[in-house]
């Protein structure tokens, strides 16, 4: 603690540094960095179990009493590193507190997702002694990366604006800056401690230090791919820029008509991106997507009396195909973290298949109610764990997309036979076809489980969702 700060917090993400710039903000005396702290996942560091006496449990029952120990209960001068997806439910009162000291480490976009990608595939996220490094190559995949750079710029935007609506300031460093014991007595001198370093903690090692050109197993994709990228807003310090909606990347355009479909996710993707691919006579991998803002607008540019649309789902449907494509099953695409958090802290009765006869539909019921008290917890900022796209209000959703520009016709699922065709005629579909119906491929259906109890409990979770999209019961 100093007379300008009460503590610090190093606003990160993944594969930027962070653990070289704790390890050297530990160097100094009077400095203590708690690792991340408030990691949903675990407490400080993976194999940790308690931050100044408090363990995860009661971190995650009321997170600002962790906040107020390492402010004010620590040695010298505390603090800790946070990433976006950390507990939600300190970042405003961090961002509001002047005598929180925010350091905003970056680090170029590419070389991070590349990073990332090789600890992925190797195993090995930090290096101590380079005779035991694990060679790797990362795989570059362009939807994965525009999903990362999103999240990455929709945190800085958040930071910058909240620091410049309340008057604050922060220290940014570079990825690059890190080697430089300067640079690291300058963020010393802006806490205001008087201890200096002579050099630098060099027991962490660079993992890759070669050009990504040889990093990456299809670099010439890579490079076609960022040629998409408008590089003069990418490049902006210290946060990246342009301010683009999460969502862009995902919407849909069709083949020839121009129609263009913002999904909300969980909802019935499938059944309307088949729509739009029989509309043209065409198979759904010919559907233009992962726009960016900028070739969206010159989509939108290039066609004129254009339609834009967005089909929102009956909540309790939506929070069901939630659960079973992204908790219930353990494939590709699901979230083993959290999902492990549900079994092992809330209990739910998850098999570790979900093709075992022994899953019944009542497991099933208690499983899928235990999921939305979650998401319940989760909406009303009482959970550690992210708001996800796919439980998230779709009103939230509608929101998010208004950044860059609402839809033109909001339809509800069980109205899409209706106005999907008439949508195709405004735009000249003498006799467009009817979309087909989302089947319900999960190992029991909504229909099995479906009860007074279960519908009530959707009304408590999506209750906004409830009156502004005028949804009655689901049967």
């Amino acid at each position: 603690m100093t007379d300008r700060f009460d503590y610090f917090v190093v606003f990160a993400e993944m594969r930027t540094g962070s653990n070289f710039l704790e390890t050297n903000l530990n160097a100094f005396p009077t400095l203590t960095c708690y690792g991340e702290a408030f990691n949903p996942h675990f407490i400080g560091y993976p194999n940790g179990t308690e931050i100044l006496g408090l363990d995860r449990a009661a971190r995650d029952a009321d997170p600002t009493r962790l906040l107020a120990r390492i402010a004010r209960a620590s040695h010298g001068m505390g603090g800790f590193r946070y990433f976006h997806d950390h507990d939600p439910r300190v970042l405003s009162e961090i961002l509001d507190d002047p005598s929180a000291a925010k350091i905003v480490l970056t680090r170029n976009p590419v070389d991070s997702y590349v990073s990332w990608k090789i600890a992925q595939a190797t195993g090995q996220w930090k290096l101590t002694n380079v005779a035991r490094r694990q060679d790797g190559r990362a795989r570059f995949d362009r939807a994965e990366f525009e999903r990362h750079l999103s999240e990455l710029q929709a945190f800085q935007v958040a930071l910058l604006g909240a620091l410049q609506r309340s008057g604050q300031t922060a220290f940014y460093v570079d990825y690059e800056d890190l080697q430089d014991v300067a640079v690291m007595n300058g963020i010393a001198a802006w806490l205001g401690i008087p201890e200096r370093l002579e050099a630098l903690d060099t027991s962490l090692k660079r993992q890759n230090p070669d050009p990504v050109d040889t990093k990456v197993e299809n670099f010439e994709e890579m490079e076609t791919a960022l040629a998409r990228l408008d590089r003069f807003n990418l490049s902006r310090t210290p946060n990246f820029e342009p301010r683009r909606g999460p969502v862009v990347p995902s919407y849909v355009a069709a083949a020839k008509t121009p129609l263009l479909f913002m999904p909300v996710r969980s909802g019935p993707e499938t059944a309307v991106t088949d729509w739009l691919a029989a509309l043209d006579g065409v198979d759904p991998d010919a559907l233009e997507s992962e726009f960016s803002q900028k070739t969206l607008r010159r989509w939108k540019s290039a066609r004129p009396g254009h339609r834009t649309f967005t089909v929102v789902r009956h909540p309790l449907a939506r929070a069901h195909a939630a659960f079973c494509d992204k908790i219930l099953a353990t494939g590709p695409g699901s979230f083993a973290a959290i999902r492990k958090m549900l079994v092992n802290k809330h209990d739910l009765p998850l098999p570790d298949d979900p093709s075992d006869p022994g899953y019944t539909t009542e497991r099933h019921r208690a499983a899928f109610e235990g999921f939305l008290r979650f998401v319940k917890e989760t909406l009303n900022g009482q959970s550690p764990v992210r708001v996800d796209a796919h439980w998230a209000s779709q009103s939230q959703i509608l929101q998010g997309m208004a950044d860059f520009a609402l839809p033109d016709m909001i339809v509800r699922e069980d109205e899409m036979a209706a106005y999907l065709p008439a949508l195709a005629m405004q735009v000249g579909h003498a006799a467009p076809p009817e979309p087909g119906v989302a089947p319900d491929a999960h190992p029991h259906a909504l229909s099995e489980i479906h009860d007074a109890a279960l519908e009530k409990l959707a009304r408590e979770v999506y209750q906004r969702d409830y009156l502004m999209f005028g949804f009655s019961d689901w049967a």
